[in-house]
């Protein structure tokens, strides 16, 4: 969830995701997607800033390999919305695309990260960055209910969005994007306006509970061991799906 603050609160980035996909057609999400084998290398460590696999792993509450979570939600954020959550080394600044040139190079690279011809270890190195993943802050953790033909273990994180860098949906995963309100796409959702999953809508009102980007990252600081949510599916007497039961209601 990358965020940011405007004059009277702030905004949060979603992109709609391709009709014709396998999975959530036309439904507005975060960036994001899998783990990759590629996040995972160990030589990826020393290229992120303030967070290591050993302290992410018991974040995760898993044995190893949690920072390949942080380094998929940057490299997807790059791939999905053109966002790169990195610092260079000559600057010491996050990385900004202020100039055609910058602009052009870093969307080649983009192209090239979501093709595999460039990896994320190759892009610090040839641009001298360093993955801010000290800085993105995990915040949920939901599991698809038992008995969905494709079923997902997914955790949320929340960032601040880079200000010299301006998202944009790539047009072949997703087809359109947009900066929102939480309380404004939770609005648009009870009317029909946007269509999301649960655990989309459940982390807007997360988010919609507080007032500036600072609140939200300060308050996602402090989240700790978040329980793993897993929706029921919610049956009629024909046992046809017609929905999900959440934790918290009386069926579940």
């Amino acid at each position: 969830m990358l965020i940011r603050d405007v004059e009277d609160g702030f905004e949060v980035f979603m992109l709609q995701r391709t009709h014709s996909a396998a999975f959530a057609g036309g439904m507005y999400v975060f960036p994001g997607g899998k783990v990759d084998a590629t996040d995972s290398a160990e030589a990826l460590e020393p290229f992120c800033d303030g967070l290591n696999d050993f302290e992410a792993s018991a974040i995760l509450q898993i044995p190893n390999g949690g920072l390949a979570y942080w380094v998929a939600a940057i490299r997807e954020c790059f791939e999905e919305a053109g966002v790169l959550l990195a610092r260079d080394t000559k600057t010491n600044q996050i990385v900004a695309f202020d100039d055609a040139a910058t602009q052009d190079r870093f969307d080649s690279a983009r192209r090239s990260v979501h093709d595999s011809s460039l990896n994320m270890i190759e892009l610090c190195q040839s641009e001298s960055l360093q993955l801010v993943t000290g800085s993105i802050h995990y915040v949920s953790h939901w599991i698809t209910p038992v008995g969905e033909a494709r079923r997902f273990d997914t955790r949320f994180f929340v960032a601040d969005a880079p200000e010299s860098q301006e998202p944009l949906h790539d047009s072949q995963e997703t087809i359109a994007s947009l900066w929102v309100k939480p309380q404004t796409a939770l609005d648009k959702l009870e009317r029909g306006e946007l269509a999301m999953f649960p655990p989309t809508s459940e982390n807007l009102k997360f988010l919609a509970s507080y007032g500036t980007t600072a609140e939200v990252l300060a308050a996602a600081k402090k989240v700790s061991n978040p329980v793993a949510i897993l929706p029921r599916l919610r049956t009629n007497s024909d046992g046809k799906v017609i929905g999900v039961i959440m934790p918290n209601d009386p069926e579940y």
